[in-house]
């Protein structure tokens, strides 16, 4: 059985289905397989920073947050105005300690990955996006750099283009780096409305919706494979680090554990995405690997990304992002 479609995504997490969003509003019919349900990995398990000035970032990194940062109220506008759920920002400074105990107070949002993944997946449902979950993309042929011939668990599919957004599963580009992370309850007598980060830690509070009252601790980094495990040592650990930042944190009495839950990051060698065609001269592109800042990432990847695929020159430099870099 053999399928038509202009564009197929296989993955369907943020990056994925921002990606699918903004083809479709430029004209372009687009299928999205997933092999398991929409936004239940990395997308939902974010603390939800728009860190563009985190100081920690790669600096090639830089146009492509500020572009999509840009591009943010545009991007939680278009959701809304298909799905009828409002994304709402939980804070808007961020507090980065610095390594000589200083601390420099950004201009910088955050939000509620699990709100925005709700809007999102009602907002592609509302625009008859065909998203397939339960459906994995297992061979991928290609000739000429043309003609694609795709082997999925539903059939075949020969696309007019191919992009991946499979995030940690796409070796060997990408590996998964975990990450561990605490939800605390806080006492009314902190009532916090700001980020507060350093390069081992964050606090990030929800001050508004479902969450609202609590804070979330993380998140280690560790090369464990596709181990989703919560460890105690782990998150008493994080514990400890906000405690440095917000000492209030350190007594488990003042700040009760609500929940703990562990991600995976799409991480690459560089720690910096790959977006573009998987080859010079390929329909077979790679939208992946956007490491701790996917959430930050999504509005302008698939701005880019969209601009590759109708053959217009990106708003930004791409070549720190070319997939080429790796084979």
């Amino acid at each position: 059985m053999q399928k038509k479609s202009d564009i197929l995504i296989a993955g369907a997490g943020i990056i994925g289905l921002s990606l699918a969003l903004e083809l479709h509003s430029r004209g372009a019919q687009v299928t999205v397989l997933e092999r398991d349900t929409a936004l239940s990995h990395a997308s939902t398990a974010a603390a939800g920073m728009l860190a563009v000035d985190d100081p920690h970032n790669p600096p090639a990194l830089h146009p492509l947050s500020r572009l999509s940062i840009h591009l943010y109220s545009g991007f939680l506008d278009r959701i809304a105005t298909l799905s009828g759920i409002t994304v709402p920002f939980q804070t808007s400074v961020t507090n980065q300690h610095l390594a000589d105990g200083s601390v420099t107070r950004l201009a910088e949002h955050s939000l509620d990955p699990r709100q925005l993944a709700a809007a999102l997946l009602a907002a592609v449902r509302a625009a008859n996006i065909d998203l397939r979950e339960h459906t994995e993309a297992r061979l991928v042929t290609e000739a000429n750099g043309r003609h694609l011939h795709i082997e999925t668990t539903a059939g075949i599919f020969e696309p007019t283009q191919f992009i991946q957004t499979r995030g940690a599963w796409h070796a060997p580009y990408t590996r998964p780096a975990k990450g561990q992370m605490l939800r605390v309850q806080l006492p009314a007598s902190l009532p916090l409305n700001e980020v507060h980060r350093n390069e081992h830690v964050y606090i990030v509070p929800r001050t508004t919706g479902p969450q609202a009252g609590s804070a979330l601790i993380g998140a280690t980094v560790e090369d464990a494979g596709f181990d989703l495990t919560t460890h105690p040592s782990d998150l008493i650990h994080l514990r400890e680090l906000a405690a440095r930042l917000v000492p209030a944190f350190a007594s488990e009495f003042a700040t009760p554990p609500l929940e703990a839950w562990a991600g995976l990051r799409p991480a690459t060698a560089d720690h910096l995405p790959l977006i573009g065609p998987r080859e010079p001269g390929s329909s077979h592109f790679l939208a992946t690997g956007h490491f701790r800042n996917g959430i930050l990432l999504a509005p302008a990847t698939a701005a880019v990304l969209a601009d590759l695929l109708e053959n217009k020159s990106p708003s930004i430099d791409l070549q720190y992002f070319n997939p080429a870099r790796f084979l």
